[in-house]
């Protein structure tokens, strides 16, 4: 069991503040539908009533809250949807509501069964809490699913340093 010093803490802060902004610019949560975005337009307004949707183009643009709106919206009317239950869970992430991600992540998984992005997903969010070992179990099952994925290695990577 590990000791947790002030000073421990104090570092784990201080490497955190720098590598949480680069970690979610070089990895994080993804799915093939949060993917990094591509050519993401300055207009505020998004053409769409598909919450779904907005939830996705809202998660790209780092507005957590209303994506986490709009994805809820989407498994409320569709329980189904497993991207929208794993864009609801990464939102929570990002707004550090661990114990919704998880219960949403639950749910994707009952849906889809552990997939890459639910197990890439969950490790970085078990970064997020700084429970390293859940972590590295998650990324490395997920590296198993994807060997060659860059994602899940900077996930690693990130990991490896915010260990040391």
């Amino acid at each position: 069991m590990a000791v947790v010093t002030a000073r421990s803490t104090t570092k784990l802060i201080r490497f955190l503040l720098i590598a949480l902004p680069l970690a979610t610019f070089l990895s994080g949560c993804q799915t093939a539908e949060l993917a990094a975005p591509t050519g993401v337009s300055e207009d505020p307004f998004i053409a769409s009533n598909d919450p779904a949707y907005l939830g996705r183009k809202l998660f790209e643009r780092a507005d957590y809250a209303l994506a986490e709106k709009n994805f809820r919206t989407a498994v409320e009317r569709n329980p189904g949807d497993a991207a929208s239950w794993v864009g609801l869970a990464a939102s929570y992430d990002q707004l550090a509501r661990f114990d919704l991600a998880d219960r949403a992540y639950d749910h994707a998984t009952r849906l889809s069964g552990a997939t890459f992005e639910i197990l890439n997903n969950r490790g970085y969010s078990y970064m997020l809490r700084g429970d390293s070992r859940t972590a590295a179990s998650m990324l490395q099952r997920a590296r198993a699913l994807r060997p060659g994925d860059p994602v899940v290695a900077n996930n690693l990577v990130l990991l490896t340093q915010s260990r040391t």
